[in-house]
């Protein structure tokens, strides 16, 4: 329901407060499986004896599940309620949080981690959805700005704590002591914090629809424009994040407890970016910052495994992850507003094109760190960044400011 047709205001002033640290939570809980991974694919590696490009695949598998449940989840969101797929997705990282942690082979983890593949099909487009369905246009940036701040604090806290807890019980004791209790908090919140939609508002809408959200984004050019720039630059920022940890790790040659104090730095940097990206956003508009922020994204993938100075390279990362998250602020807020109709279409073939570029960067970011080292990897992903800036710049354009 509206928030406006709240019963009782009690009630309504409560919705009212909760919806939007509901959403900031549900995207947060997307965040430690990731921190997790990065962090600990060394340690990983080590207990199913395999190599940090072969580990690093099972984001890679993730991603392609994420890719195929987004596009049916295209569909879903024109049947079902936002907030019943979005409960539903985390209840999915709850699951495999808990399979993760008790994983007796690779192939095991595999299936189990892939589950969040489900779960990020459902909570990213959702949440999505309902910062365009709850709050007016002028708010929607700075929404979207505190929602990725909240993503940066949740890798900020999970960070370090992956360090403590698998230094106690190694990265199986990660998940189970931490990755599952935060999954279960985000799924409570979101419960009791989202309002649902009056009974019967999705099957109003006939079968001969379902396909039409799809028509409708395909058919924009600009909205397919935007899908195509996402993915680009997730393949840039999914894969450095990925393999940043293991990259300081092994060329500098730094222990595990103080690696995952630099990826809180990381963290830090993406918080700083995503809480300045609403007032930017508002301020030279979408497009603009979503060019300039995705071109800086690739320069700096390419800068920072290539240079050999260690605190050099760790300003370039962490400048890297403010540029990360003022993009991720700024196309999320330009792509939602490409098809208004639609938008649980729209943001769920965002979630779609995200999956896609973090497969295709983690994979493709594999297979260069295998052949070439970190710095092919570099110039691997960091050139996807630059050309996703050139899509944004010549193919999309801001419905709001025409």
């Amino acid at each position: 329901m509206d928030l406006d047709d709240a019963a009782h205001p009690i009630k309504q002033n409560l919705f009212k407060r909760l919806v939007i640290p509901a959403l900031i939570l549900s995207r947060g809980a997307t965040q430690p499986p990731i921190a997790v991974t990065g962090l600990l694919l060394i340690d990983i590696g080590l207990t199913f004896g395999h190599p940090v490009g072969v580990i690093g695949q099972i984001r890679t598998l993730s991603s392609v599940i994420a890719i195929i449940f987004s596009l049916l989840m295209g569909i879903l969101s024109i049947r079902f309620k936002h907030r019943s797929l979005l409960i539903t997705g985390l209840t999915f990282y709850s699951v495999s949080a808990l399979c993760c942690s008790l994983s007796p082979t690779f192939t095991a983890l595999l299936l189990s981690y892939s589950l969040t593949g489900i779960g990020r099909a459902m909570v990213n487009p959702m949440a999505g959805a309902l910062v365009g369905e709850r709050l007016p246009s002028e708010r929607r940036s700075k929404a979207f700005g505190w929602i990725f701040a909240g993503m940066a604090i949740s890798y900020l806290v999970t960070a370090p704590a992956t360090g403590y807890l698998a230094g106690l019980g190694g990265w199986r004791f990660a998940f189970l002591g931490f990755v599952l209790p935060f999954s279960l908090a985000s799924l409570a919140l979101s419960i009791i914090g989202i309002p649902s939609e009056p009974e019967g508002l999705k099957s109003q809408m006939k079968s001969d629809d379902y396909l039409l959200g799809f028509k409708s984004v395909l058919s924009n050019k600009s909205a397919v424009a935007c899908l195509l720039a996402a993915a680009l630059s997730e393949a840039t920022w999914g894969s450095a994040l990925s393999f940043s940890a293991s990259f300081f790790r092994q060329r500098f040659l730094i222990p595990l407890n103080l690696a995952s104090l630099l990826m809180s730095g990381i963290a830090v940097s993406c918080a700083i970016g995503s809480m300045v990206s609403g007032y930017i956003v508002n301020r030279f508009g979408r497009k603009t910052i979503a060019v300039v922020s995705a071109l800086f994204l690739g320069i700096f993938s390419i800068t920072y495994v290539n240079i050999n100075l260690f605190w050099f390279s760790l300003v370039l990362m962490y400048l890297n992850g403010v540029v990360a998250a003022i993009r991720y602020a700024s196309s999320d807020s330009l792509t939602l507003e490409q098809v208004p109709e639609f938008r649980g279409t729209m943001m769920s073939a965002n979630t779609a094109a995200y999956s896609l570029g973090s497969a295709f960067g983690t994979g493709l970011g594999g297979l260069a760190i295998i052949y070439y080292g970190y710095g092919g990897l570099g110039l691997t992903i960091g050139s996807m960044g630059i050309i996703a800036a050139a899509v944004f710049h010549v193919l999309t354009t801001d419905p709001t400011r025409n």
